[in-house]
């Protein structure tokens, strides 16, 4: 069956001819040519010069961007199946993206990379003009052709279980899908793993520790839907994923959907507009750790909002209701129905739903766990004034300026090991701004990452890189004859 585009044209026919587009590019700009990491060697295998843990946006960008600067020995891996990396067709229930259609980001300024150039070859120029926001299901469809078209390293159903310091080298361990451990070495590693990469999803230990696993859900997790027809369901929460989870449950027939926030309005300034403009995107990272406090208080307190047609995707449903300054303060099983005790009464419903985020903490990870407790944190580096204090932004780790984990102590021996490792997840953007999380500022902090790994790399092999000019003989002048003419 042919695939047409939304004003008829072959998508196939469109997207074979933006391929063709893009090698073209990229042959353009495509120099300096030749790989110029020397190769190392570990028990005769060859180290990995980069690893990127997340074959998400982020991870995808960054292989990119290295392999632009000539880094070509570099493996990404994913826990997840082909095509389920990152919350796009998993866990994301939003209609689109919150991002303006116009954005970029993984194309790195390359014009035929850009999800315009790929939208409008699959759906028609006519489509994207009358386009809102993109589809997150065209967003992972996107990122699909584009480790596809650029022919990136990824190897899913690697599930990565830590990491460890060995000869100078770090030593990455992982499960397949088969269950089979596998290790590999490298010299650098890459943390794309996203919203909860420095962290866990939180579920409030109230909730938790009170009712039985199958009467709650995480807005992060695998929900049953369909089976919530005809059911009260709760939501706890005043982000946009809470309201997306609400909607959800509302399209698949609740009975009724009640969110409750602690907030006593609705958020309704988004922070992330007035971040992107260039001077932020690229600049904030140098600011002194007391401005960049500033900026980033203010900016959690002001949280994201709901977009407003995820706002009227839930209230266009006559049983949906929510309640501002309503926390909730316990629940509890009362015979087959979850009881929750609020400010404004007792409410009962059969499910709840909860969308309170992420709490930051390196040891419950298995990428961090084994060096969580030498990371220095942003509530051991900077002390605020008084009125300025922040217990959560505090606990985010404070980062070098090549998105490197610091250690609490110089002279602990994992110091060299934490130099090494590059976190390129949301708990970066206290130190670095928008970056890897974000498609927003991906562009930005996918260059500058990549321009930190490609210098520590070249620092690190200063002297074989002078050793080979010394030894470089290969000659350019090979005659001194002039050629012979061709006679007329």
């Amino acid at each position: 069956m042919t695939m047409h585009g939304h004003d008829g044209t072959d998508a196939r026919d469109g997207l074979g001819a933006l391929g063709r587009a893009v090698r073209r590019d990229l042959g353009i700009i495509g120099y300096p040519r030749r790989e110029w990491v020397p190769a190392r060697y570990h028990d005769g295998r060859r180290v990995l010069d980069v690893a990127i843990i997340g074959a998400g946006q982020g991870g995808l960008a960054t292989a990119f961007a290295l392999k632009r600067g000539s880094i070509d020995n570099v493996q990404v891996f994913d826990r997840a199946p082909r095509g389920g990396e990152g919350p796009w067709v998993t866990f994301a229930r939003m209609i689109t993206l919150r991002t303006p259609k116009y954005v970029t980001g993984p194309d790195l300024g390359v014009p035929s990379l850009t999800p315009r150039a790929w939208f409008e070859a699959r759906y028609g120029v006519q489509a994207w003009e009358k386009l809102d926001k993109i589809p997150r299901q065209d967003w992972q469809a996107y990122l699909d052709w584009y480790r596809d078209i650029l022919d990136l390293p990824v190897a899913n159903d690697h599930a990565f279980e830590g990491v460890t310091w060995e000869d100078g080298l770090l030593r990455l361990s992982f499960r397949n899908a088969a269950g089979e451990q596998q290790v590999h070495y490298a010299r650098k590693l890459v943390l794309a793993t996203g919203i909860e990469g420095c962290g866990e999803w939180h579920v409030p230990a109230f909730i938790r520790d009170s009712l039985p696993r199958d009467r709650f859900a995480h807005t992060s997790e695998s929900i049953d839907f369909a089976a919530l027809k005809g059911r009260r369901v709760g939501v706890l929460g005043a982000g946009a994923s809470a309201f997306d989870n609400a909607a959800t449950a509302l399209e698949a027939g609740a009975a009724s959907v009640t969110l409750c926030l602690r907030r006593k309005e609705i958020p309704s300034i988004n922070p992330y507009r007035w971040m992107e403009n260039t001077g932020f995107l690229a600049y904030f990272c140098a600011l002194e750790d007391r401005l960049r406090w500033g900026f980033m208080r203010r900016i959690f307190e002001l949280n994201q909002p709901p977009p407003q047609d995820t706002f009227w995707r839930c209230r266009r449903h006559a049983n949906f209701a929510y309640h501002t300054g309503c926390p909730w303060q316990g629940v509890s099983m009362r015979g087959d129905e979850v009881v929750v005790q609020t400010p404004k009464g007792e409410m009962a419903f059969d499910f709840v739903i909860i969308g309170t985020g992420f709490a930051v903490d390196l040891s419950r990870r298995p990428e961090t766990r084994s060096f969580a407790h030498a990371v220095a944190l942003w509530g051991e580096r900077y002390t605020p004034p008084a009125g300025e204090e922040s217990e959560v932004l505090g606990s985010y780790p404070y980062l070098g300026e090549r998105y490197q984990f610091v250690a609490r102590d110089p002279a602990d021996p994992l110091a060299p090991m934490l130099a090494n490792i590059h976190n390129f997840t949301f708990s970066a953007t206290p130190s670095m701004g928008l970056s890897g999380a974000s498609i927003s500022g991906m562009r930005f902090g996918v260059e500058r990452l990549a321009q930190g790994i490609g210098r520590d790399l070249y620092v690190a092999d200063g002297q074989a890189h002078l050793d080979s000019l010394l030894s470089y003989d290969t000659p350019e002048l090979i005659s001194l004859d002039p050629p012979a003419c061709d006679p007329v």
